[in-house]
């Protein structure tokens, strides 16, 4: 087994296809069979079913192991060049959306600034689509709701945010400034489907209450949500640097009482050591929290990222 065969297994789960998985790797279509072929005949399975065109389940396994492979040998690259010159290498980031918007201006600058010769590839998404890319090895860390339950992942605070509830302009709480989550539960909301990280803490909350969240609708994605409650099709409880601070006729920005905010932490594999360009990139990102998050409304930099 070498690292020529895992590479190939991997584009070929990539591309779809093993023409587009050697276009992928500058190379020809009968290299990439043999290379697969040869992994199969190694582990004694087949890995890619060439009729149906995808990967067995077999091979499923492997490509999640060989994604992890590949991100040590790149980390040992980057580890080795950075003890004879300056921090150099790629970074794969996930991050919500609704913190990338005032988290990345600065962090990029930042990062930019301090570590040139480091490139970051940034997939937005939200956390239950993040977390399997990041255990998958396809990412290096992600910025996420929390919590995160899974043992294979290791996070870190970075910092919590407020909830407030965005009502329309019709709503029966939109002249409130501030509501209960007992008056909330009340009425029906756009809601994360359950056990995503933001609706466990609702539900933790509303179980503390005495009472039972309605749900509207369920939508995986808080920008989503967020932009269907800014056109009125619902009520919905977002994150404080979700809802713009400029008011509209549209929609009401009610603050919520007695509830406990939503925590965004920055997650990474457990096994496995972060190589320097991550490491950079963490202490970057950890230093921009502590400068930007108390100025974004309702955010509070947790007790570790402010030290």
């Amino acid at each position: 087994m070498d690292l020529r065969q895992l590479a190939a297994l991997v584009a070929v789960a990539d591309a779809g296809t093993f023409s587009a998985a050697a276009t992928r790797l500058h190379t020809v279509q009968s290299n990439v069979s043999t290379h697969v072929a040869r992994l199969e005949r190694e582990l004694g399975v087949a890995l890619v079913d060439r009729s149906a065109g995808q990967l067995t389940a077999e091979g499923d396994v492997a490509v999640a192991r060989a994604r992890r492979v590949q991100a040590e040998v790149d980390a040992l690259v980057a580890d080795v060049a950075s003890l004879h010159d300056e921090v150099a290498g790629h970074v794969r980031m996930g991050i919500i959306g609704t913190t990338g918007r005032w988290m990345l201006p600065p962090l990029l600058a930042a990062v930019a600034a301090r570590y040139p010769q480091v490139q970051i590839s940034i997939l937005e998404g939200n956390t239950t689509s993040l977390l399997p890319q990041l255990l998958a090895g396809a990412l290096d860390l992600a910025v996420v709701n929390l919590p995160v339950s899974d043992p294979q992942i290791t996070v870190d605070d970075l910092f919590e945010e407020d909830l407030v509830l965005v009502a329309p302009a019709r709503h029966h709480l939109a002249s409130r400034t501030k509501a209960t989550l007992e008056e909330v539960a009340a009425h029906e909301l756009l809601l994360p489907p359950p056990g995503t990280s933001i609706r466990v803490e609702l539900d933790r909350a509303a179980e503390v209450a005495g009472v039972t969240l309605q749900a509207q609708t369920e939508l995986d994605g808080l920008r989503l949500i967020a932009s269907l409650a800014f056109e009125g099709f619902g009520a919905a409880i977002l994150p404080a640097t979700a809802v713009p601070a400029a008011p509209n006729a549209a929609w009401r920005r009610v603050r919520l009482a007695g509830v406990t905010g939503r925590r965004v932490g920055l997650a990474r594999r457990r096994r496995g050591l972060p190589s320097a360009p991550v490491r950079a990139l963490q202490e970057a990102m950890v230093e921009v929290v502590a400068d930007q998050a108390p100025s974004q409304p309702g955010v509070r930099p947790s007790p570790r990222t402010s030290e």
